[in-house]
């Protein structure tokens, strides 16, 4: 096989596996709608497959950033998994009708990957974090027969991202055949990270997972499970390292913002326009190409919403194959959801990889008003 078509294959084998998921929007950003053991079976798949697997875990920090920074809330867009690590966010998306079934923390995925049987355990290599504490993560998992082995740590200290993609650093973790590899430094440089190298990485599963390094290595104690429960885990953290209030305060400002100006009004919305389960949800779906601008534009008719997603996806899974500008025309569309607009995230992936653009157009009062409350107005409007 040549490598074109090795690449072209690998290309399909991760757009069937992208189309597949049940992605959801929540104020901007996607979500897969998964329990804890079918994260666990997505990561453990991906090891076993070879199949990359670039997992972002947005909890209310990811939340705030990815309304502040374009750019990092286009890492998480980018991402091949992204599994909802806060409380906070987990209860917006029950109010707004979304189906994300329970918190899924990246340490607690990372627990679940260490309790698994050590039949064929996956390796683990650790990057970032302070030095000395990736030796001693190491030593903690090593000296149980577990579901991980770790294969090795790097302390890339307080660089610039650039400093820390040199060819010398990535071969380092490229010689461990590593199966996980936990980015530990901050939220916004480790997701930079991870999208400047990713490429270049041969680990199968990458994800920056924060303060996991630290709960393996004995330095910083995981809250008690009542607290998470309660959705009170922040308040340990700030006992355990006070200088992370100033960062809760302003994610949590920012947040009460988000719930005023767009969860509120769009819970009111809901609210007032119920979905009539006695009427049939019906979509029309018209393609025409403009092959002197490089334009495909999609014309959609009805409703676009999670009864909907099967006819949309298998088109909009034809349009990532494309490699041009895309333009969904709303003009006739009542009625669009999280489960629609999680498709437009995923097609917007590929759509901007290959250089090119997504936008909306023709998006009634109302419609446009459903994609501000989504927080995908800015992300999708381009051009208009």
């Amino acid at each position: 096989m040549s490598i074109a078509k090795s690449k072209d294959a690998k290309i399909r084998q991760q757009l069937d596996y992208d189309f597949s998921r049940n992605v959801w929007c929540v104020l901007g950003l996607p979500f897969d709608a998964l329990t804890m053991p079918q994260a666990i079976d997505v990561l453990v798949s991906a090891c076993a497959e070879g199949r990359r697997c670039f997992m972002s875990t947005p909890n209310l920090n990811y939340m705030v950033a990815s309304q502040e920074d374009a750019a990092f809330r286009q890492s998480v867009i980018n991402s091949d998994l992204s599994v909802v690590d806060g409380s906070p966010i987990v209860r917006v998306a029950k109010w707004l009708g979304v189906p994300l079934p329970e918190r899924i923390a990246g340490s607690s995925l990372c627990e679940q990957l260490y309790s698994r049987p050590a039949d064929q355990p996956l390796r683990v290599f650790f990057f970032g974090g302070e030095e000395g504490v990736g030796e001693h993560a190491c030593q903690a998992i090593n000296q149980a027969y577990s579901g991980l082995t770790a294969v090795g740590s790097f302390c890339p200290g307080f660089g610039t991202v650039a400093e820390m993609s040199s060819p010398e650093t990535l071969s380092v973790i490229n010689a461990q055949a590593v199966d996980v590899l936990v980015v530990s430094i901050s939220a916004k440089k480790g997701q930079y990270w991870i999208e400047a190298n990713k490429d270049k990485l041969q680990a199968t599963v990458i994800s920056h997972l924060g303060a996991v390094i630290n709960f393996f290595a004995g330095t910083v104690q995981r809250a008690p499970e009542w607290t998470q429960k309660l959705g009170l885990e922040w308040c340990w953290r700030i006992y355990q390292e006070p200088s992370l209030w100033k960062r809760y305060f302003h994610d949590g400002r920012v947040f009460l913002g988000l719930l005023w100006r767009d969860v509120l009004p769009y819970w009111l919305w809901l609210k007032r326009h119920p979905l009539d389960a006695s009427l049939p949800a019906e979509l029309s779906i018209e393609t025409s190409l403009n092959a002197e601008q490089d334009t495909v534009t999609v014309t959609l008719s009805g409703i676009c919403d999670v009864r909907t997603v099967a006819q949309t996806n298998p088109q909009f899974k034809a349009l990532a194959l494309l490699d041009r500008h895309v333009v969904l025309d709303l003009a006739n569309v009542s009625r669009l959801d999280g489960a629609f607009l999680g498709q437009c995230l995923l097609l917007y992936k590929y759509v901007l990889a290959a250089g090119k653009t997504l936008r909306f157009i023709n998006a009634s009062a109302d419609i446009r008003q459903l994609l501000l409350w989504n927080k995908v107005d800015d992300l999708l409007n381009e051009g208009i």
